[in-house]
């Protein structure tokens, strides 16, 4: 990536839901990516309209909402031809449910760009886990510990490969809300949450 940094923090802004959700999230991460890594990070988000072409040249992207996914044309055509162009996109389902409206209507978005087979289940041995730290699969949120959504602890997550490569991360376990806390507060916890974070931002990079 050109420039002072290797890495900026991209949210995606989109019309027809509730894209700010989970607001301390970005400064919790980045802070992780400048405590675990070597990389030169930007620790200013970046907030950008998914219909701007700006987005085009984000090294990664976070998209995420509670509520109804329904692109405009000028988002659904960014999105393929970000996706399909080499970038990375987290998208989070903060109802961490897999039969609510976010849920529903962002894959229902997904197969109309890709293809209704193009969203599918990773192995929890694939390389996103292993990219930094080491997991056996997605690790579990407090959300879904506690019951809330619709009582499932999510064993799994899904992704669009192109090429080989994961291009869309997809996850109805709500990590965002897991990772909104003020980064000065994690020196409570006895295992850093965020460290699956550090995972996913560096396999996005290695592509």
């Amino acid at each position: 990536m050109a420039g002072p940094y290797d890495f900026y923090f991209t949210r995606l802004t989109y019309e027809s839901g509730d894209w700010d959700v989970d607001l301390r999230m970005p400064s919790n991460v980045l802070n992780s990516l400048v405590e675990y890594t070597t990389l030169r990070v930007d620790t200013a988000e970046r907030i950008v309209a998914l219909s701007d072409p700006k987005m085009l040249e984000a090294p990664f992207c976070y998209f995420a909402g509670h509520k109804l996914v329904q692109f405009t044309p000028a988002e659904r055509r960014n999105f393929e031809r970000y996706v399909k162009g080499g970038g990375f996109v987290f998208v989070d389902d903060c109802n961490h449910d897999i039969d609510g409206l976010f849920a529903k209507s962002f894959e229902a978005e997904m197969a109309r760009i890709f293809g209704p087979k193009a969203l599918k289940k990773i192995p929890n041995n694939h390389p996103v886990y292993s990219s930094f730290f080491h997991f056996d699969g997605p690790p579990n949120t407090g959300v879904e510990l506690n019951g809330w959504g619709d009582d499932l602890v999510h064993d799994y997550l899904k992704a669009i490969e192109i090429n080989g490569r994961v291009r869309v991360l997809y996850s109805n376990k709500d990590y965002g809300c897991e990772w909104d806390y003020d980064f000065r507060n994690k020196r409570f916890l006895v295992i850093d949450n965020t460290r699956f974070a550090v995972n996913i931002i560096q396999y996005a990079l290695g592509a």
